[in-house]
């Protein structure tokens, strides 16, 4: 099972984590394209605003008017609740500005722009590749998917499609 990656990690955590399932370096980069649709809580990423690495500035790797946009909406004193878009230039489209974002130091979480920022130049050279090429990020996306899918799948009466993804179905309900 794939031990999913936190959103602080470093790009090379992650590809190890990827790498004890099967999984490569393109399908580290074209799965955190998912990222490119859904919302991110301020604790998640508050860490890149006031106190980056222990250094009292932001991350150098963020846009300096993304880091006062979001200074504004995630304050110090905040309980780190409120949420944001993780794509801020496409919020409800699947589509490769997520990585257009990274390119241009707009990625909201540590993990993501590690893809980009980072000195691996595998990961940064796909990066660079989805930003202008939308069919090929589409394409590894669908076939990363199906890599992850088949990682230890449970059947039968051992694993459940859930009707939410985030609740397990109750025992009660007939199937």
């Amino acid at each position: 099972m794939l031990d999913l990656p936190s959103p602080f990690e470093d790009v090379d955590t992650i590809i190890n984590k990827f790498a004890a399932v099967g999984l490569n370096i393109t399908d580290v980069v074209a799965l955190s394209g998912a990222h490119t649709i859904g919302q991110a809580k301020c604790a998640t990423f508050n860490t890149r605003l006031f106190n980056f690495s222990g250094t009292g500035a932001p991350d150098s790797t963020m846009e300096s008017s993304m880091v006062s946009d979001l200074q504004t909406l995630c304050p110090l004193t905040d309980d780190g609740n409120k949420t944001t878009s993780l794509d801020r230039n496409s919020t409800d489209l699947f589509d490769s500005h997520y990585f257009q974002n990274l390119v241009n130091n707009k990625g909201l979480l540590t993990s993501d722009q590690e893809l980009f920022s980072s000195t691996n130049l595998t990961t940064k050279d796909l990066v660079q590749t989805y930003s202008t090429n939308q069919s090929l990020f589409l394409v590894d996306f669908a076939n990363s998917m199906i890599r992850m899918g088949n990682i230890s799948p449970l059947t039968g009466s051992s694993g459940e499609i859930r009707k939410k993804c985030s609740v397990v179905n109750s025992l009660d309900e007939t199937h």
